[in-house]
């Protein structure tokens, strides 16, 4: 078997109890997003994209008390069982360790095309229905509320801030979904997100509908939309 089978093996194996929306299924979207999204970006290095989309979330900081190098740690140790080159090795974990959404504040301090065929994949799944369906897995899972009118969404959060964060799903719209329509990178997943993007908003408009009974002149303006 080849390298990337034996990956696809080891992630299935290494996230089988994971939360729905980081779970294996979300790994298999953005691996088969970053090999269409790479189609069409036919100078970027497709072994590096394939291995670091399929290990980008191999063990999310969120799920291990915030602890960042775990998931680089993990990737790597399962790299060099498979006699992966350390060049390859270090871009994966480069990809791995900067792909993550930060926060409005956070400055990137690596980049590369397969960095960002693979981020933009991943931002893909977390927008459009999919992408609601994420958000409020992970609400549940962390017991959040589904909306509070009182807690208003922060836009200027530093890094800590953000990971540190409680707040209602419906803010986490606000906070990263509804920012990341304008830090796609490549050509097809800015086309892709149009329509995921307007789907979310539409998603609001509905949620708020029903939230005050037909009558938005109630909903605080922190949370109205741009048309």
């Amino acid at each position: 078997m080849n390298t990337i089978n034996n990956t696809v093996l080891f992630v299935k194996h290494t996230l089988q109890n994971a939360e729905g929306g980081h779970d294996w299924f979300h790994i298999e979207r953005v691996w088969n997003t970053s090999k269409l999204i790479a189609k069409n970006e036919p100078s970027a290095n497709l072994t590096i994209i394939e291995l670091a989309a399929l290990l980008h979330d191999i063990a999310d900081s969120k799920f291990h008390n915030g602890d960042e190098t775990i998931g680089p740690s993990t990737a790597k140790k399962f790299l060099q069982t498979q006699q992966v080159d350390e060049v390859t090795i270090t871009h994966v974990l480069n990809i791995i360790q900067f792909i993550s959404f930060k926060g409005g504040n956070h400055i990137q301090e690596f980049t590369s095309l397969e960095l960002q065929i693979v981020q933009d994949a991943d931002r893909l799944d977390a927008i459009g229905a999919i992408g609601i369906a994420r958000a409020f897995s992970y609400g549940g899972f962390k017991n959040r509320e589904l909306f509070n009118p009182e807690t208003l969404p922060q836009l200027n959060m530093t890094k800590e801030e953000y990971k540190s964060s409680t707040a209602p799903t419906i803010n986490h719209f606000y906070e990263k979904l509804l920012l990341l329509t304008d830090g796609f990178h490549t050509n097809t997943a800015k086309q892709l997100s149009k329509q995921r993007h307007t789907f979310l908003k539409g998603y609001l408009n509905q949620f708020y509908t029903e939230w005050y009974a037909n009558d938005l002149s109630k909903l605080p303006c922190d949370f109205h939309l741009e048309n």
